[in-house]
């Protein structure tokens, strides 16, 4: 009972959806299908590590397999006139038969941009890790990126936990910093959370991103205020015009 949960996975079905979409009743083709989902994922997480990729998607049918890359930079990874989205096609094909698996799945790449990269938690990350990667001191780098997502007026609040021997120290710590709401309790919030690491060379450092985009409400107009219902005591705001106004309290002569 003191684990703590993953944001993503408290709101399944709430305001999340699964990022393997597929459904077997053999056995044998779910270890089958969740291997290969495995394998796609960690190829592709490699290869696009500098493409400030978003999330990974995977849907399939009997015969197809759809992969859904959602990333800031779609340029990076179509290529010019699509050369690198038909080399990436190529290289998941060629890793797929090397697999031996029982139907081969014809492979389909679909790419969608991600219009504001300040509000996903995992774009956020390799941001950090570059920084850090790049020899920049981790405050400066926590800080700086802070300011820019709270910059997104999408974005209501954030925190960043960085784990590991920070600055080069030889006892590894952690540090966090927050701005803004997180309010992890609240299964309509709209959180996102992602966990990267950065290779420097004195060893790796874990960080991880909680992002709060706001409430998230079936009915949208639920959170709109609803107007006040008419008064039975009718309406009073126009003074008689026979009748002249009343003289202040302070005013009236005493008798």
């Amino acid at each position: 009972m003191t684990h703590v949960a993953h944001p993503y996975v408290q709101r399944l079905g709430i305001n999340r959806d699964w990022r393997s979409r597929w459904f077997t009743a053999d056995p044998k083709k779910f270890r089958e299908y969740l291997r290969t989902d495995a394998a796609v994922r960690k190829h592709l997480e490699k290869k696009l590590r500098a493409m400030s990729v978003d999330a990974l998607e995977i849907e399939r049918n009997q015969k197809e397999m759809r992969i859904i890359i959602k990333t800031a930079r779609p340029g990076l990874v179509i290529g010019r006139s699509g050369e690198g989205a038909t080399a990436l096609k190529k290289e998941l094909d060629l890793m797929l038969r090397k697999m031996k698996l029982s139907s081969k799945p014809e492979i389909k790449l679909d790419i969608e941009e991600v219009r504001s990269p300040e509000s996903s938690a995992r774009i956020v990350g390799l941001m950090i890790a570059d920084g850090l990667e790049k020899r920049l001191t981790f405050r400066r780098v926590m800080k700086q990126t802070i300011e820019k997502v709270m910059a997104n007026r999408d974005v209501a609040g954030v925190r960043i936990i960085l784990s590991g021997r920070l600055g080069g120290a030889d006892m590894s710590r952690s540090e966090e910093l927050k701005k803004g709401r997180i309010p992890l309790q609240t299964l309509r919030a709209d959180i996102d959370f992602a966990r990267v690491t950065a290779h420097l060379p004195y060893g790796a450092i874990g960080i991880k991103v909680w992002i709060y985009r706001g409430e998230v409400f079936a009915d949208r107009k639920a959170g709109a205020a609803r107007p006040e219902a008419p008064s039975n005591r009718g309406d009073r705001s126009e003074a008689p015009r026979d009748r002249a106004p009343r003289a202040p309290r302070s005013n009236r002569p005493l008798k």
